[in-house]
């Protein structure tokens, strides 16, 4: 049989599996994989370690202290001298239990939680792979390695290590996140950062010994003009001070107060140059109020995905299969918000992201996928995971 003969097998076994694959997706949906709701995260990666009982892969959950066990599926060969390709996937949701619940077929649209970010993407990876086996194909590539972490919706602050474990030496990496309008390959994201300003002052009664006090939220409101002010759009830096707390009483001189502050950047340089400068601002904020001192704790928690020539290689290559199969190709925008394709591109991987369903309303209550595009996403992966044989 031909590689040809092989590609065109895999297709019409796909055009079969359309049911299969959103009865699976609905499944998934309807458990609550919140980030912190553990137990719901250990009921969908049971369900997935199940979609993915494939021949020829081999799965192994990562325990987590906190969070849902992540999973890594690898092929159980290796093709000597050949790096594998990765792909990457989360389980967990941003609803907490109750806030919005349940799958529901909406004509040629799926709503529900995790819908589009990301168990369409997972279910699309697995029939990806099933259809591979199905036809003899899977263990002619030169391996593949998935992984699936629990914590992505809040930086994959354990899933992190996890994936660079797992993807060490991989060729490229291909990220399941929502697919964009006309099927757009993302190539860029900024990097994202929490930052936590904590001013200490002195605490001293508003009445009778005002002088004797040193106003934290004082100093902290001096830090907030300064920092805002180092938004620059022209280079894409951003920063947002989104929640202030302190002090107890109108009459009393607040001795503490804590600023939330985001962070946003398309370069590591421009990151770590805008962590310094808040550092600064603290410092001199501080030195404004007599008596107070600013703490600054946290920094970058996510590096930019930046675009390269290996980058686009691997979009080009992928676009090619999806455009075989009736999708659009391209290249999306810059992505304000981060993604775990960001940890491959900071071990030197090439990664491209958005190769999920197509959809609109992740992170919001309007969350659906286009149904058609689950079949025709694994189609795409399908083939181009083929091409890799060559």
């Amino acid at each position: 049989m031909t590689a040809r003969d092989e590609t065109n097998d895999t297709s019409a076994w796909l055009d079969e599996q359309g049911k299969a694959m959103e009865e699976a997706l609905a499944e998934l949906v309807s458990v609550n994989s919140f980030t912190e709701n553990v137990e719901g995260g250990r009921t969908v990666g049971a369900m997935l370690e199940a979609l993915y009982a494939i021949d020829g892969l081999e799965t192994r959950r990562v325990p987590s202290t906190k969070f849902a066990d992540h999973l890594v599926i690898t092929s159980a060969w290796t093709t000597i001298g050949q790096s594998p390709i990765a792909l990457i996937g989360h389980l967990d949701t941003v609803f907490p239990p109750g806030t919005f619940e349940g799958y529901r077929r909406d004509g040629d649209l799926a709503r529900g939680p995790g819908v589009l970010d990301m168990k369409g993407g997972l279910v699309v990876v697995a029939w990806a792979l099933k259809a591979l086996a199905e036809t003899g194909a899977l263990e002619e590539l030169p391996g593949v390695r998935v992984v699936i972490v629990s914590d992505e919706e809040i930086g994959s602050p354990e899933g992190r290590r996890v994936i660079e474990t797992a993807i060490d030496g991989a060729r490229g990496a291909l990220v399941f996140e929502a697919g964009r309008k006309n099927d757009l390959v993302i190539t860029r994201r900024k990097g994202t950062g929490a930052v936590t300003a904590i001013a200490h002052g002195k605490g001293a009664h508003a009445g009778n010994a005002h002088k004797d006090g040193a106003n934290a939220l004082w100093a902290l409101a001096k830090l907030v003009d300064r920092v805002q002010s180092l938004t620059d759009y022209a280079r894409g830096v951003t920063v947002n001070v989104g929640k202030l707390s302190g002090g107890t009483s109108k009459n009393t001189v607040p001795d503490r107060a804590e600023a939330q502050i985001d962070i946003r950047f398309e370069s590591r340089a421009d990151g770590e140059a805008l962590v310094e400068r808040i550092k600064e601002a603290a410092a001199e904020s501080a030195t404004a109020v007599s008596g107070t001192r600013i703490e600054i704790e946290g920094g970058i928690a996510r590096l930019p995905l930046e675009r390269t020539e290996a980058s686009v290689r691997l979009m080009e290559s992928y676009g090619d299969a999806a455009k075989a199969v009736g999708l659009g190709a391209g290249e999306a925008g810059l992505i304000g918000g981060g993604s775990d394709a960001s940890t491959a591109h900071a071990m030197g991987i090439a990664a491209i992201d958005g190769l999920g369903p197509r959809g609109i309303g992740f992170h919001t209550k309007d969350e659906q996928i286009e149904v058609a595009t689950l079949v025709m996403k694994a189609k795409a992966l399908a083939r181009f995971l083929a091409s890799l044989r060559a």
